[in-house]
């Protein structure tokens, strides 16, 4: 498996876990539940990519340094 499939497989759910303490609902107008998921799972994607990225470029660069 490599590193970044195993970063994800830990990231993900930290990542949920995170966005589920926000109440997401209280942003949209009444009756738009789903919209309020599309928008949890477009959050949910895109913090992952992101801290997936950044935490695999920091440990390849800092071996390249060292």
């Amino acid at each position: 498996m490599s590193v970044k499939a195993l970063l994800y497989c830990v990231i993900v759910p930290l990542v949920i876990w995170a966005l589920d303490s926000i109440n997401i609902n209280q942003i949209f107008k009444k009756n738009r539940y789903y919209a309020s998921r599309v928008l949890y799972l477009l959050c949910t994607i895109s913090l992952s990519y992101l801290t997936v990225n950044f935490f695999y470029d920091f440990f390849v660069n800092s071996m390249i340094s060292s």
